[in-house]
C-alpha cells in the first residue's frame, strides 16, 4: 500500500546505512525522512508530503533544488566532459570559475587552489600558511590562533583549529595544539553594551595572545561575523578590521573561514567585505556550486602563491593533491550559481527577504524561553534558555531541540537547531509566505519544547 512507502525505504537505509553527525540509535524514534524530490525550497517524501528546507539542506542550497539554470549547465558539461586530471591539465569550467572568484573575491586574492569539500579546503589552507614560512626560512612560525566556539570541519586539521568540544573532545590526542582566545560573540555583551563596542573590547585577547606568540605564529584562522556550528554566535565587523592591522603588524597570515556564511549568507557576498578586508587565504565551500556538488577553493593572495613558485629542485611545490580536484561537472555549477548572482541581482534582492526574516523572528523575542534573536543578513538565529532574566541554558541532556525538531517535521518544515539555538537559513528563493511559515512553525516548536 501507499501508506508503507516511507517504511520501506526507512527500514532498507537502516540496514547499511551510517549517517552523518547522528547517534543512529535515536532513528529507533526519530523517524528518518526519505526524499523523492525536491523542487525550489521544498523537499517531498515518497508518501507525497512536502517539508520546507529552512536549513537550505546544511546550508549549501542557494537557489532551490533542481533549479532549471543549474540543472542546464550541469547537463550540458555533462555531455562534453565530466573529469580530468587536474594536474597536468585544465579544461575550461575551471578556468572560467577562477577568473569569476578572482574578481568577485575581496581585492588581492588572485589564485585558487580547489578541492572537495570544507574540510578539505580548510586542511589546504593551514598547510600551505604553515608552508609558505618555510619556504620563507621561518620555519618556527609553525601555530594556530583559533577563536571560541569556532568550527572548521571534522578532519583533523580542520578539527584542530576548531573549538566545538562536542565535535573534538574524543579525537584532542590526535590533534596538534593550537592558541584558543575567547571569541568576540555579542550573546555576552554587557547590557547597554553594543556589538562593536563588545567585539572590539574582546580583541584585546586577540593582540594578547598575537604579542605573546606571532613569533610562533603561522595564521589566525576564523569564520568571519558567524560561527556557525558553534551555535551561529554573531559579532561585528569591526573585529574583522582589528584582526587584519594586527595580523599586518604582527606579520601572521589571515585566513577567513568563509564556507558557511559565503556567497551571501551574511548580506554581502563575502562576509570580509563588511570589514572591508582582503584575507590572505580564503576557504569557500557549500553555497559554491549552489548546494549541488562537493567543491571547494582556497583563495589565495599573490605573496602567497609566490613563495612555492620556484625551481623543482628547492622542493619548494605544495604538493597536496586529490583526484577530483577542479572537478568540472562542480565547476559548470558553481559558474550558473555565479551568473544567478549577477543577472538576478540577488544580493540587493535578499535585502528585502531578510528583512522580512529578521522582522518576523524578532517577535519570538517575547517568548519567556527566548534569550536572544540575532541576525546577520539571511542567518537569524534564536536562543533557547531556562531563565531569560539569568540566561541561564537548557541542560544539553534534555534534547530541547530534538523536539523542536520533531514538530517542525510534522508540520512539514525541516528546522535542525543546533543545540538550544534555534536558526533559519533558507534558499534564497524563498517566498515571505514561506518566512512566515518558517517563523510559526518555529514559535510552535518552541512552545513545545519549552513548555516543562
Amino acid at each position: 500500500s501507499m501508506r508503507t512507502d516511507n517504511a520501506t525505504y526507512v527500514e532498507r537505509d537502516l540496514a547499511h546505512v551510517w549517517h552523518p553527525c547522528t547517534q543512529m540509535k535515536d532513528h529507533e524514534h526519530v523517524p528518518l525522512i526519505p526524499v523523492r524530490r525536491g523542487e525550489g525550497a521544498w523537499l517531498e517524501d515518497f508518501e507525497g508530503k512536502r517539508y520546507l528546507d529552512a536549513i537550505s539542506s546544511w546550508w549549501v542550497n542557494l537557489f532551490g533544488h533542481a533549479n532549471p539554470r543549474i540543472n542546464a549547465a550541469v547537463r550540458a558539461q555533462l555531455e562534453s566532459l565530466e573529469q580530468v586530471i587536474l594536474a597536468g591539465c585544465t579544461h575550461e569550467p575551471v578556468i572560467r570559475l577562477s577568473e569569476a572568484l578572482a574578481a568577485a573575491a575581496p581585492a588581492g586574492l588572485t589564485r585558487c587552489f580547489y578541492a572537495d569539500n570544507g574540510s578539505s579546503a580548510v586542511e589546504v589552507a593551514v598547510k600551505m600558511s604553515f608552508h609558505y614560512w618555510r619556504n620563507l626560512s621561518r620555519p618556527q612560525k609553525r601555530r594556530f590562533i583559533t577563536l571560541s566556539g569556532s568550527y572548521h570541519g571534522e578532519t583533523l586539521g580542520a578539527l584542530a583549529v576548531g573549538n566545538v568540544d562536542l565535535y573534538k573532545d574524543i579525537y584532542k590526542p590526535l590533534l596538534m595544539d593550537v592558541i584558543t582566545v575567547p571569541s568576540p560573540d555579542c550573546y555576552e555583551r554587557e547590557p547597554g553594551e553594543s556589538w562593536a563596542e563588545h567585539s572590539r573590547r574582546k580583541f584585546a585577547h586577540m593582540e594578547t595572545a598575537l604579542e605573546r606568540h606571532a613569533h610562533e605564529t603561522a595564521a589566525v584562522i576564523l569564520e568571519p561575523l558567524v560561527q556557525c556550528a558553534g551555535g551561529m554566535r554573531m559579532y561585528d565587523p569591526v573585529y574583522l578590521q582589528l584582526l587584519r592591522a594586527a595580523c599586518d603588524r604582527h606579520e601572521v597570515l589571515l585566513i577567513a573561514d568563509e564556507i558557511a556564511v559565503g556567497f551571501g549568507r551574511t548580506g554581502t557576498l563575502f562576509a570580509c567585505e563588511q570589514a572591508g578586508i582582503s584575507p590572505d587565504l580564503m576557504c569557500l565551500s557549500k553555497g559554491l556550486t549552489a548546494g549541488y556538488l562537493p567543491l571547494s577553493a582556497v583563495l589565495a593572495s599573490e605573496p602567497i602563491y609566490a613563495a612555492f613558485y620556484d625551481e623543482y629542485l628547492k622542493l619548494n611545490a605544495f604538493l597536496h593533491s586529490h583526484s577530483f580536484t577542479g572537478n568540472p561537472l562542480a565547476c559548470s555549477a558553481a559558474l550558473a550559481c555565479l551568473e544567478i548572482f549577477r543577472s538576478d541581482d540577488v544580493i540587493n534582492r535578499n535585502r528585502v527577504l531578510s528583512a522580512r526574516l529578521g522582522e518576523r523572528a524578532r517577535t519570538l523575542q517575547d517568548h519567556p524561553h527566548v534569550a536572544e534573536v540575532r541576525q546577520h543578513g539571511m542567518i537569524v538565529a534564536a536562543e533557547l534558555v531556562r531563565d531569560k532574566a539569568t540566561r541561564t541554558p537548557y541542560p544539553w541532556q534534555e534534547r530541547r531541540g530534538l523536539r523542536l525538531y520533531r514538530h517542525a517535521i510534522e508540520r512539514g518544515v525541516l528546522l535542525r537547531p543546533v543545540g538550544n539555538v534555534v536558526y533559519f537559513m533558507p534558499p534564497y528563493v524563498v517566498t515571505p509566505e514561506e518566512i512566515d511559515l518558517m517563523v510559526e512553525v518555529a514559535r510552535e516548536g518552541i512552545e513545545l519544547a519549552t513548555c516543562d
